[in-house]
């Protein structure tokens, strides 16, 4: 299930991951909440308080350790309000043990194999005409482009998502809290 990241993104993280390290050294706040650049996703996500449906249904697809390991990652992580969107009876089943493969695709549809802050982003949509696809571990392909200032994802579904806090700065990668979950191609 799990693909790897698109070779640009791949080529870019390596050559201007490092060297973007001091450029994001202070984190912002999440939901009120500090971020600490030396915990991990998990950690970290544990501590927003927007981010409460997302760690349940990371604990109920069994994700936890794997975003806890060593990455690089980074991860679109849709807020509570974000899960709001979604009718409560299909979120209900979504968190069944019965539901755990469709809920890891979903997942894993939000979450990139390489460490990609907001600027490699930009840069990447910019170098390639206004959009840029990204594959997901799920194996979605999420496409980027510029609102304005704001970061957008389409998944394949046409459902769009706004980067809403960018570059939150992670042991093992990278969030970028959205204000939309993505869906694998239905």
């Amino acid at each position: 299930m799990l693909t790897k990241l698109t070779t640009a993104a791949t080529v870019l993280t390596l050559t201007a991951g490092f060297a973007m390290a001091d450029a994001h050294a202070e984190n912002p706040m999440v939901g009120g909440a500090e971020m600490l650049a030396e915990q991990n996703i998990i950690e970290n996500a544990v501590n927003s308080p927007i981010h409460t449906t997302l760690v349940a249904a990371v604990q109920a697809a069994g994700l936890v350790e794997t975003l806890s390991g060593p990455g690089p990652f980074t991860v679109f992580a849709p807020t509570d309000d974000a899960f709001g969107m979604i009718a409560d009876a299909s979120l209900a089943a979504l968190l069944e043990p019965s539901a755990k493969a469709q809920l890891t695709q979903v997942l894993t549809c939000h979450v990139v194999g390489a460490e990609v802050f907001s600027d490699a982003i930009g840069g990447m949509i910019a170098d390639s005409g206004g959009t840029q696809a990204v594959e997901t571990l799920g194996g979605c392909v999420l496409t980027a482009q510029m609102d304005g200032d704001a970061i957008t994802l389409t998944d394949e579904n046409g459902r769009v998502a706004t980067v809403t806090i960018a570059d939150v700065d992670q042991s093992n990668g990278v969030i970028h809290v959205i204000d939309r979950v993505m869906l694998p191609k239905q």
